[in-house]
C-alpha cells in the first residue's frame, strides 16, 4: 500500500515538472520576444538627420515685383516749359488788318483762309480794340498807350515802347510796310502806304538813328523768310488796298493767303513761331470797350487747337502776350499788368 502512495507521488511529481518545463519554456521564449534588443541591422527608423525628406512639390516662388524703374529726366519740354515769361519761346509775327468788327469776319465766306486759322487754332472771341480811329490802336499794340486819336499825327514819340524793351533783352525787330517808299522811310503817307498804320516809325528809338533801317518794305518779308533771317519780332502792315481798309475782305483774304500763308510752313516758324492777325478797330459805329469787338487769330505750334477764348482782352493783353512769348521785360505802359493771352498757348 505504501508503494502505491509512493507510485502516485512520484508519478504526480513527474508531471508537475512536466508542466513546469513545458511552462517554463514557453514563457522564457515570450520573455525574451519581449524584452529582446534590436537587431545589429535594425530596420533605420527615421530621423530628421539621417533620412532623407521627402523633397515637397516645387512651388513656383513669385518673383518680386520691381520697382518702377524712373524715366529718365527728359529736361524741359518745348510744348510746356519753359513758360513765355522764363524766356524767347520763339519768333512772334503780327499782321494787323483794318476797320471791321468780329461778325463781319467770322463766318464770312469772303476769308476763307482766315476762317480756316481761327477754326483750327486759338480765337479771342472776345477781344475790343480801344478806341476809334486807328492810330490810337497801333499805339496801344506798340506803347501801352493811345498816344492820340489823331491820324494825322506826325510827332516822334518818347514814350516807353516795345522797340525800347526789345532792344533792352537783345532781340532782334523789324517792321515790314507794304508800300513804304524806301528803307528807313519815316515821312508821311505816300499811299497806299499810310504812316499812322506803321507805329515803330514815330518811336525816338528809331527816328534819326540805325534803328531806322528795321523799317522796310513788305518785299523784305519774302527775302528774310527765305533766307531763314527773320527778326525775333515782325510787326506786318499791308498797306490800304490789302488790309481791307479800301479794298474788299476777299483781297485781305487772298493778300493773307499768298504772303503769310508761306510762313506756317517755314522752318523757322515751325521752331514754334507765334503769329497773331488782329484787326485794329470795328466800324465806327461799335464804340463797345472803345473799339469795338474785333478779330484776333493765334497761330502756331504752341497754340491750341480749336480752342475760342472767352476773356476779354484788348490791344494791351495782346503787347503783353508779345513781350512774354519773346522772354523780354513787359512793363509797358499799360501792358503793365495786364494778362498775356495765355490762355491761347499749350
Amino acid at each position: 500500500m505504501r508503494n502505491y502512495y509512493r507510485v502516485n507521488v512520484l508519478l504526480l511529481t513527474a508531471l508537475i515538472v512536466a508542466l513546469l518545463f513545458v511552462a517554463g519554456c514557453g514563457g522564457s521564449k515570450s520573455t525574451a520576444s519581449a524584452n529582446q534588443s534590436p537587431s545589429a541591422n535594425p530596420s533605420p527608423s527615421p530621423s530628421p538627420s539621417s533620412a532623407a525628406t521627402p523633397a515637397p512639390t516645387p512651388v513656383a516662388t513669385p518673383a518680386p515685383t520691381p520697382a518702377p524703374t524712373p524715366p529718365p529726366d527728359p529736361g524741359p519740354s518745348p510744348s510746356l516749359s519753359p513758360t513765355p515769361s522764363a524766356g524767347q519761346r520763339g519768333k512772334v509775327v503780327v499782321v494787323v488788318e483794318e476797320n471791321h468788327g468780329f461778325s463781319s469776319v467770322i463766318g464770312n465766306a469772303q476769308m476763307p483762309f482766315l476762317n480756316t486759322l481761327a477754326t483750327q487754332n486759338a480765337l479771342a472771341a472776345q477781344y475790343f480794340a480801344n478806341t476809334h480811329p486807328s492810330i490810337g490802336n497801333y499805339f496801344m499794340m506798340t506803347t501801352g498807350q493811345i498816344i492820340t486819336n489823331n491820324d494825322a499825327f506826325m510827332t516822334t514819340v518818347s514814350a516807353d515802347n516795345i522797340v525800347r524793351h526789345l532792344l533792352t533783352a537783345g532781340k532782334t525787330w523789324k517792321s515790314y510796310a507794304e508800300s513804304l517808299p524806301s528803307v528807313g522811310f519815316t515821312g508821311g503817307d505816300v499811299l497806299p502806304y499810310v504812316r499812322h498804320h506803321n507805329p515803330m516809325s514815330y518811336f525816338s528809338d528809331v527816328v534819326g538813328t540805325a534803328q531806322a533801317n528795321n523799317l522796310v518794305p513788305f518785299t523784305q518779308f519774302a527775302a528774310d523768310l527765305k533766307a531763314g533771317q527773320l527778326p525775333d519780332f515782325s510787326f506786318v502792315a499791308p498797306n490800304l488796298n490789302d488790309d481791307a481798309h479800301d479794298g474788299t475782305l476777299a483781297q485781305a483774304d487772298t493778300w493773307l493767303q499768298s504772303n503769310i500763308g508761306p510762313l506756317l510752313a517755314d522752318p523757322q516758324f515751325q521752331q514754334n513761331g507765334l503769329l497773331i492777325v488782329v484787326f485794329d478797330e470795328a466800324e465806327t459805329t461799335d464804340t463797345t470797350n472803345g473799339g469795338g469787338h474785333v478779330v484776333c487769330v493765334a497761330v502756331g505750334p504752341l497754340v491750341k487747337k480749336g480752342f475760342q477764348s472767352s476773356i476779354l482782352y484788348q490791344h494791351q493783353n495782346l503787347l503783353a502776350l508779345i513781350a512774354s512769348y519773346l522772354g523780354i521785360d513787359g512793363n509797358i505802359g499799360a501792358a503793365t499788368g495786364a494778362a498775356p493771352m495765355s490762355d491761347l498757348l499749350q
